[in-house]
């Protein structure tokens, strides 16, 4: 990984406090193809609850979630081991963390509270369950969750598990993909038909007298009594 070369893009983001839209797309690509080059994955992890949420990590520890995408959720997955991964701000240069309490923090050094296991769903989803911390009494493993409001859910919670919805995170690599795609519904009848030709003006019906009057034909019914 080129350090110098993510160094510099810190310290550009240090020195301005407020960047410009082509200032954070231009900061933005050069972090992707630098994760590309040495491996890493580098992007957000959207969570699907309440109206939709990016993880993101800030600089004084607090972990939360936003609907609009900002520097604050590019984070940067490096794979630890086999299924292990580790979670880090990229802007933020904090790792995501769980204490033994089920609380997520971010840190400045990684521990092996950052360590946390990547399970891939049925639904194109990804699930972070902590690798050290879980419930030992019962087994069960211990999420990355936000609420329906953007905050930081408590692993330890029995609500969060990884059938909910708040535990499951989509990974946008990424960042500048396009979402919005547009299609054409035509239907198979209108295909079929011929084309239509100018409509000619139409042709008013004269009424011919045959001397004959056209009176109504009136039906009688016999009605039948009995008794």
């Amino acid at each position: 990984m080129n350090v110098p070369l993510l160094l510099l893009l810190l310290f550009q983001l240090s020195r301005s406090a407020v960047l410009t839209g082509s200032e954070r797309a231009f900061l933005e690509h050069q972090l992707v193809a630098e994760g590309r080059v040495s491996g890493r994955r580098t992007g957000r992890l959207y969570c699907r609850v309440g109206i939709g949420f990016h993880l993101q990590i800030h600089s004084d520890g607090r972990v939360n979630g936003s609907h609009e995408p900002n520097p604050l959720s590019v984070l940067e997955l490096f794979a630890i081991s086999q299924g292990v991964i580790g979670i880090r701000g990229v802007f933020s240069s904090r790792f995501l963390a769980m204490n033994k309490r089920g609380r997520l923090h971010a840190t400045e050094s990684f521990t092996d509270d950052c360590k946390f296991r990547e399970r891939f769903q049925e639904n194109s989803y990804n699930t972070y369950a902590s690798v050290i911390h879980k419930n030992h009494r019962t087994g069960r493993e211990w999420f990355v969750a936000l609420n329906k409001r953007g905050k930081a859910k408590m692993g330890s919670s029995p609500r969060v598990k990884s059938q909910h919805v708040s535990t499951h995170f989509l990974p946008r690599m990424n960042l500048h993909e396009k979402t919005e795609q547009g299609f054409t519904i035509t239907d198979k009848e209108q295909e079929k038909q011929p084309p239509q030709h100018p409509s000619t003006p139409p042709i008013p019906k004269i009424a011919v007298n045959t001397g004959k009057n056209n009176r109504p034909v009136v039906k009688y019914w016999p009605k039948f009594r009995f008794g």
